[in-house]
């Protein structure tokens, strides 16, 4: 299985925006504004970074929880390698 700095690569740049907002608790319609799209943009971004991620969609599991997981551990580790 891919790290999660792995699956981070295959984002673009402006889905790894969304998923930063949505690690702040951002709202589909607070990332549409902070970003100047539309909420339907967004929804695209949303549903192509979960793609990318290979996070599917399984009973009990929020899927932009478990996005948002992957983007906190592989920032981490990217902010751990630079300390050391």
């Amino acid at each position: 299985m891919a790290s999660s700095e792995q699956r981070l690569g295959k984002l673009t740049r402006r889905e790894l925006e969304v998923l930063s907002h949505m690690a702040q608790g951002a709202s589909n319609a607070g990332i549409a504004n902070a970003l100047s799209v539309s909420e339907h943009s967004v929804e695209n971004h949303v549903s192509s970074i979960l793609a990318k991620l290979d996070v599917t969609a399984a009973p009990h599991v929020h899927r932009r929880v478990k996005a948002v997981l992957f983007y906190l551990a592989a920032t981490s580790a990217i902010l751990q390698d630079r300390l050391l």
